[in-house]
């Protein structure tokens, strides 16, 4: 089987990956140093620990295993913190991503694909957002997503490094049938916060902005199911593999929800009241982010067949009862 290495597949959308390679019948190798991913997610994959970082882990990797691509998830991912904390963003995101590029090229890895992200856009100027619109990021986070797509273009001009960029909008929900879901500590995305408000877990969930230029005053976001994210990503290396040119693809289904919107699903999913606390808006947060997918749909057959917002809060609802 090919050995696909999957750069922090002990997290949140890596064990979906490692799943969805292992059902296609591939055999993933993780490397995760586990400071947010559960050794659990991993089932029986193999799980070497530590981070993209270390450059000499890296080459005993690269060399004790044959390597036909990598996937690569393992970022630090809260856009708030971010703002606060840069010096943290940008050696996780972008420092180790470089020691995990150069050690791709090193070694003649086939294929890289990484996961990057629509705050690389900032604030939109049209919606919904194509990979032609101008990427003005506004916050750390986005910049290491931007600052590494860049690389990546510089990469292959230098190097012939052949890649793949998938730009996530709101990734959300849980496995279906598996014991994997989202569990950020802490937590930070709105989906899961409102579902453990539901269950008894917390007491409020706090909303950050309610006079957005928006119908209800809150922010609007393009929620994609984490399934069919992994699902993009095999497209994505199938459509590599049969030469197909470097690129960068949105995830995203073209139709956008508010925060308001959301907790509003999320009560019909659960049966429960959730409690909403208002906040000051958060530094880095545009108003409205709303996805052209359609590349993506168009030139890997991708079908994000799952991507229903009730179907979302559906499947981490079962996730946050079983965990």
């Amino acid at each position: 089987m090919q050995e696909i290495l999957v750069v922090g597949g002990a997290g949140y959308i890596g064990s979906h990956m490692v799943a969805e390679l292992q059902a296609a019948g591939y055999d993933p190798v993780v490397l995760d140093d586990l400071s947010s991913g559960r050794e659990d997610f991993v089932g029986d994959a193999e799980l070497i620990g530590g981070d993209c970082g270390d450059a000499d882990l890296l080459n005993d990797i690269f060399s004790s295993h044959k390597i036909d691509a990598v996937m690569h998830f393992a970022s630090s991912i809260q856009v708030g913190e971010s703002v606060k904390n840069p010096i943290k963003y940008y050696k996780n995101n972008l420092i180790n991503t470089l020691t995990l590029l150069n050690a791709v090229v090193r070694h003649d890895v086939p294929d890289f694909i990484f996961s990057s992200s629509a705050a690389v856009y900032g604030e939109p100027e049209y919606t919904p957002v194509d990979e032609q619109h101008p990427c003005l990021p506004l916050s750390p986070y986005g910049r290491s997503k931007y600052f590494i797509e860049q690389i990546l273009q510089d990469y292959k001009k230098a190097y012939g490094l052949h890649y793949g960029s998938l730009r996530y909008f709101n990734a959300a929900g849980a496995h279906p049938e598996l014991p994997i879901g989202e569990q950020h500590e802490p937590e930070t995305h709105l989906i899961p916060l409102a579902l453990q408000v539901a269950s008894g877990q917390r007491e409020y969930i706090e909303i950050f902005g309610s006079d957005y230029d928006n119908p209800d005053g809150t922010c609007i976001r393009d929620y994609v199911h984490v399934c069919d994210i992994a699902s993009a990503h095999l497209k994505l290396f199938d459509y590599l593999k049969g030469g197909g040119n470097e690129s960068v693809f949105n995830l995203g289904v073209g139709e956008g929800y508010s925060v308001m919107e959301v907790i509003k699903m999320v009560k019909h999913v659960t049966g429960q009241e959730v409690e909403i606390h208002y906040e000051d808006r958060r530094e880095g947060d545009p108003a409205i982010l709303v996805a052209d997918g359609s590349k993506a749909i168009d030139q890997l057959g991708w079908d994000p067949e799952y991507s229903d917002l009730q179907t979302i809060i559906e499947d981490a609802w079962k996730w946050e009862q079983n965990r």
